[in-house]
């Protein structure tokens, strides 16, 4: 089985079960090793699949219950508003984690007829996008992030303040997204202390299995 046959077939299979899999279990079933089984399941990550993890008895890795949405049936110009507002967020940096917005954008934006893609485009000409805060965490970081966040996952990270580097371990409590910046509220998982963090002062990020955090 080619790659590209096995990562759709690994969706599908992960779409159809109520419980998670483990990478074992998934190892076993498409004839592959472990290692592979993860680089797998990273490039469905990548292709905004919301694939979680799940701890526990009957746990292991399992697609979003929500994943598969019916359909929902906008007017040409509630999606063309969707998209600009969608544009906003992405341009001025207010939502830190576009890239999964984006991806759900170019959906609404193909679903549009001849006619919606023209007023669409339109509009977005009469778009001014001003007050682009000053700081941007890095693609990589924000995507870890995101991930660790959505997923409830411990990460490793280093963090810059004061010209210093310094490695923490942590679990994101919450997001503060303020106009100048975004700030993490997070538990420091070595401390066990609450802090709040800056986004954008996390020089890199990796996600933390295997972190018993009590």
């Amino acid at each position: 089985m080619r790659r590209t046959e096995r990562l759709f077939a690994m969706a599908e299979y992960l779409r159809g079960r109520r419980t998670g899999v483990t990478a074992e279990q998934l190892a076993e079933r498409f004839g592959v090793t472990i290692r592979t089984v993860y680089r797998d399941l990273d490039s469905l990550r990548d292709a905004s699949l919301p694939l979680h993890a799940e701890r526990g008895r009957g746990g292991g890795y399992a697609l979003d219950k929500t994943y598969s949405l019916p359909p929902v049936n906008f007017t040409a110009r509630e999606a063309a508003v969707l998209v600009a507002a969608g544009t906003l967020l992405i341009r001025l940096r207010i939502l830190p984690f576009f890239d999964t917005l984006s991806a759900a954008l170019d959906k609404v934006r193909a679903a549009l007829p001849t006619e919606g893609q023209r007023e669409l485009a339109r509009l977005s000409e009469s778009l001014m996008f001003t007050g682009v805060p000053a700081h941007a965490p890095k693609p990589e970081v924000r995507a870890c992030i995101e991930r660790a966040w959505i997923e409830q996952q411990p990460v490793h990270i280093t963090y810059l303040h004061d010209n210093t580097e310094t490695r923490r371990a942590i679990r994101i409590r919450s997001i503060v997204m303020d106009r100048a910046e975004t700030l993490l509220n997070v538990v420091d998982l070595e401390k066990k202390a609450d802090r709040q963090l800056k986004l954008h002062r996390i020089v890199k990020a990796v996600i933390a299995d295997g972190i018993d955090d009590g």
